[in-house]
């Protein structure tokens, strides 16, 4: 399963979000730049994280005090492949923005490295003589997803589940994704010894897992004034260009009635947005002007674009503007 998006905007721009992302990405450059397969190797060599440097003596003598430290942050910014990097950072993308928005910059870059720490450590732990190195950002990504599955259960996330060669999109409620996501991680565990495949499946849990009990331990303390001041410079002018609008049961005529969002900001000067209907008629995508002056409950009206009527003809499509 992949997701392509989910269906809570964010408030804020996720600064940390995309700066963890743009971090991982230059990492990843820079260890390409290393220009041989020695110098890949030895930078994961010393800034990975291998169990068997903390748990049997003499196993590595060369790797100081220092890197041994540091390497329990730095594993997470190391990538094996384009598809490895690509993989965490579309999840990070999708996931991250939200977690960001309830936490705030401060509070979630905690978040994260923690999450991200503990997975190791979960890793280290169920596998403390593993001589092979970990690396990637999975296990803090978990905890980002952890997270997420605490705040928006029952947000929706579009996903691909390839069926064969045919690409299927379908809608899926985020405790559902999640849910059978945080599954296969057991099921893989219980069934591979240490990181089998060379994927650390008890990171993934672990992270996961922190993820929930640190959103509830961090979301308990107040915010600082930094967070609040921050919060005011990353407000988003607007909302979703794309927006998924479903039809609900107002309206007793034969109109198809659904709501759309905008920002008070988008109010004031109008904007466009590209509209889809997931139910209730064939999925079609509307372009619809918004004009300048809208206020809360205002109708827009496409004519002919609604549902299909006894007699064969279409009614038409009432968006109710809402201002959040």
């Amino acid at each position: 399963m992949i997701p392509i998006r989910d269906t809570i905007p964010s408030k804020n721009v996720p600064v940390i979000n995309n700066l963890l992302i743009g971090i991982n990405v230059a990492v990843f450059l820079f260890q390409l730049m290393q220009g041989s397969d020695m110098g890949f190797q030895r930078l994961v060599y010393y800034y990975s994280l291998v169990p068997a440097r903390y748990t049997v003596p003499g196993w590595a003598d060369g790797v100081t005090l220092f890197h041994k430290g540091v390497a329990l942050i730095t594993f997470m910014f190391l990538h094996g492949g384009i598809l490895h990097l690509l993989g965490n950072m579309w999840f990070l993308y999708i996931f991250g923005d939200n977690v960001e928005d309830r936490l705030g910059p401060l509070r979630y870059t905690i978040f994260y490295l923690l999450c991200g720490l503990t997975s190791g450590l979960t890793h280290l732990a169920l596998n403390a003589h593993s001589t092979s190195p970990t690396i990637g950002a999975s296990g803090a990504v978990a905890g980002v997803m952890g997270a997420y599955f605490l705040l928006h259960p029952r947000s929706r996330i579009l996903t691909l589940i390839p069926i064969i060669i045919i690409p299927w999109l379908v809608e899926i409620p985020a405790y559902f994704f999640l849910g059978i996501w945080f599954l296969l991680q057991l099921f893989n565990a219980s069934w591979s010894s240490g990181a089998g495949g060379g994927i650390a499946w008890w990171a993934h849990i672990g992270g996961f897992i922190c993820g929930m009990v640190l959103l509830k331990l961090i979301d308990a303390l107040p915010s600082t004034g930094i967070t609040a001041h921050l919060r005011k410079s990353t407000a988003r002018k607007k909302s979703p260009r794309l927006q998924v609008a479903r039809p609900n049961a107002e309206g007793q005529d034969a109109n198809t009635h659904a709501p759309i969002v905008i920002s008070p900001y988008e109010a004031l000067v109008g904007t466009r947005k590209m509209v889809t209907i997931p139910s209730g008629f064939q999925r079609r995508v509307f372009r619809v002007n918004i004009p300048p002056g809208m206020e809360t409950g205002k109708l827009l009206r496409l004519r002919g674009q609604g549902g299909i009527m006894a007699d064969g003809t279409r009614g038409d499509l009432m968006l109710k503007i809402v201002i959040q």
